[in-house]
């Protein structure tokens, strides 16, 4: 896979790369003759194949101009091919541990680099999605979006509470919840999409890896993690205003936790389009667990975050692919579109025997045990307050 998509260079060593992608890629390190180290990702299925192919139009509008904009380094392409009839992507290994919303711990650190780091990508100028062409969200596009993905649970015939329903349907109908500023996202980022590395003791955002969200649309999406993240919330969020040079947005946080909230909705009715009953038992429990905790919450009042909390008490926020984002509104998983990229002078791949490398050693922490290195690297920070 490796000689196809760069057919100067030879494998000197390959291993497996564990990622939590859902089985969505089989992925692995190579290291090269001329030293570099690389990441190989070859999609598993359609649902992988659009987000790679998203993920390689993302990365090439990052032109040198526009990476050097940024606080932290985004993965360089390498190299591209096809095995099977699905994508190949190679890129360079980017160095650094990755943290859990959960664990990101309050105070200076993590959270206020993360806050930053987001804000660096929202400052980004919004011709960089039209040199790819990436999806363009104005405000009302964003608030139709919301309102489908309302019908669609609505005539899902589900038991999602009415009270869910009511309380989501008042934003939908908030008109100053959606004047806002349409910026460059990343279409609704995690915590552990982020690499850090310790930079003089302390936790530094150094890196991002997943990039196949890039876009124009709500910065809020990109900040629907923080209510898996109660204990840091306020210090990334105060530390992306403080980095934001755009005006001011009394509702972004609101809508955030809107955002939040809706991926329970997202999750239902993924499942309910894959036919899933288990997803979608799944869905209905966390949904009243929901209600049940924001029962007493006011989403529109000016101090209403106690759904960070309540978020954060139900333990996850459902994931459907990456590349759904909004499930309301997406009714085909793939996009031909999306793998264009790969489809130009990409050559085909034959598998390459493993013994024709050699075993490549990954006793770096950063490579082959990423949760222990970042918990290491937690409590040292935590030590040294």
């Amino acid at each position: 896979m490796v000689t196809a998509a760069l057919p100067e260079a030879s494998v000197v060593g390959v291993a497996a790369l564990t990622e939590h992608a859902s089985g969505r890629f089989d992925s692995a390190v190579a290291d090269l003759d001329d030293g570099r180290r690389v990441v190989v990702r070859v999609a598993t299925d359609d649902e992988g194949a659009a987000e790679l192919g998203a993920q390689a139009r993302a990365l090439r509008a990052l032109t040198s101009g526009v990476r050097g904009l940024l606080p932290m380094r985004a993965p360089v392409v390498h190299g591209r091919a096809t095995l099977g009839g699905m994508p190949v992507l190679v890129t360079d290994l980017l160095k650094g541990y990755r943290v859990d919303a959960a664990q990101v711990p309050p105070g200076r650190g993590a959270a206020v680099s993360l806050g930053a780091a987001i804000a660096a990508v929202h400052a980004l100028p919004e011709s960089v999605a039209r040199t790819e062409e990436l999806p363009h969200r104005t405000p009302e596009h964003v608030r139709s979006e919301v309102s489908r993905l309302l019908d669609r649970v609505a005539a899902s015939h589900h038991r999602v509470p009415v009270a869910l329903l009511s309380r989501w349907s008042r934003a939908l109908a908030a008109d100053r919840l959606w004047r806002f500023e349409a910026t460059l996202t990343l279409g609704g980022t995690t915590a552990d999409a982020f690499l850090l590395e310790d930079v003089d003791g302390v936790p530094t955002v150094t890196g991002l890896l997943v990039w196949n969200g890039l876009g124009v649309g709500d910065p809020a999406v990109d900040l629907r993690w923080l209510s898996s993240a109660p204990d840091a919330a306020d210090d990334v969020f105060d530390a992306y205003l403080a980095a934001s040079a755009r005006t001011p947005d009394a509702t972004l946080r609101t809508r955030a936790r809107l955002y939040a909230e809706l991926e329970f909705a997202k999750w239902l009715v993924h499942g309910h389009d894959d036919g899933r009953d288990d997803v979608v038992d799944d869905a209905v429990a966390l949904l009243q667990s929901l209600a049940e905790t924001v029962v007493d919450d006011d989403l529109l009042a000016e101090d209403g975050f106690d759904v960070d909390d309540a978020i954060a008490l139900l333990g996850r926020t459902p994931r459907t692919p990456a590349q759904e984002t909004d499930t309301s509104m997406q009714t085909d998983a793939f996009d031909a579109d999306d793998t264009a990229f790969f489809a130009e002078d990409a050559p085909a791949v034959t598998p390459v025997h493993q013994q024709d490398t050699l075993p490549l050693d990954l006793s770096d922490p950063d490579i082959a045990d990423a949760d222990r290195a970042s918990e290491a690297a937690l409590r040292r920070w935590a030590a040294s307050e």
